[in-house]
């Protein structure tokens, strides 16, 4: 498997984790500074997942969609280093691992209305 895809796993255990109360202090893969950079932003990446899924407060995301959508705003908004295309597939990808039956159709939707903003 692609360490690239390896790693968005462990960022997405660490904002799943850090989505709990009291677990941010104890994250399972600590060493990774996207993590902390993704918490660092979380609530300009949270504005624009509220304002792209106005249907879906925050509260009822599922936390597993919910951190695998901040890490693609991150990549795709905040850090932009790969192709829109790569991140948006990626995070499907992610989210038809470790996502319910229809997480991946409700991500892709939400992060093709982030990237259509201005």
């Amino acid at each position: 498997m692609d360490q690239r895809h390896l790693d968005r796993i462990k960022i997405v255990q660490n904002l799943f984790a850090a989505s709990f109360p009291g677990i941010p202090d104890n994250l399972p893969n600590s060493e990774n500074d996207t993590t902390q950079q993704v918490l660092k932003n979380l609530t300009k990446i949270d504005e624009m997942i509220s304002s792209s899924a106005p249907k879906f407060p925050l509260d009822r995301i599922a936390k597993t969609d919910l951190a695998i959508l901040r890490l693609a705003v991150y990549e795709l908004i905040i850090k932009p280093s790969q192709p829109r295309k790569v991140v948006i597939n990626e995070a499907v990808e992610l989210a038809k691992e470790f996502g319910g039956d229809k997480s991946y159709a409700f991500i892709n939707a939400v992060l093709g209305k982030i990237i259509e903003k201005p």
